[in-house]
């Protein structure tokens, strides 16, 4: 009986089967000499959070129930290098590695899985700063055709959609308190609009 390990298999998009993928790495876990428990299918895009199946595994992860997660590539993990580098290292955690088709074993506690972490880590903060760059460019863009950000002064956007209903409940004789319960307003807010339109 080898090592226990978890297939995880996912396509992007509905068109595409898992099929292939299964096939392959069930092959693979044969010739490795690994158990296999169990088979984690899904069709979801990199990019998204929403990954069940991978929580699944995870849950394995953390359960011991497995000590080793086998996928064709490592793109079929990760939605992203941050993604994957804080689960490589959630997985290492619990004494599991992430090990590819290609025979690429991602064990964070190997010289070589030491390596993978540090480089993808500089990525990671790659990524990151390129991204508040992007986000700096694009604010200053804005800036110059005349977008203004954050509050303006004298804009009240709460108070002025509220105004009208809290006047309206003042003349009917509701008090402060009565009011901000009724429309899920503060009491300060209330009174700010009531004393504002004396």
């Amino acid at each position: 009986m080898g090592q226990r390990a978890a297939l995880y298999c996912r396509v992007s998009t509905a068109d595409q089967s898992c099929d292939r993928q299964e096939r392959d790495l069930l092959a693979f876990a044969e010739r490795a000499g690994y158990d296999v428990v169990a088979v984690f299918k899904e069709t979801a895009s990199g990019s998204k959070d929403d990954r069940v199946e991978r929580g699944k595994v995870l849950t394995l992860v953390r359960a011991r129930q497995i000590g080793v997660v086998l996928v064709t590539e490592l793109t079929r993990w990760g939605r992203s290098t941050t993604d994957l580098l804080s689960t490589l290292q959630e997985l290492e955690a619990c004494g599991v590695s992430v090990i590819a088709q290609t025979g690429l074993q991602f064990d964070l506690r190997s010289p070589q899985g030491k390596l993978f972490a540090s480089l993808m880590a500089a990525l990671a903060e790659f990524e990151r700063d390129l991204m508040r760059e992007r986000i700096r460019s694009g604010v200053a863009s804005a800036q110059e055709r005349g977008v203004k950000f954050g509050r303006q002064p004298g804009v009240r956007v709460k108070a002025d959609r509220y105004q009208a209903r809290v006047l309206k409940l003042r003349e009917e004789g509701c008090s402060y308190r009565q009011i901000a319960r009724d429309l899920g307003l503060s009491k300060n807010t209330v009174m700010e609009i009531i004393h504002r339109h004396r």
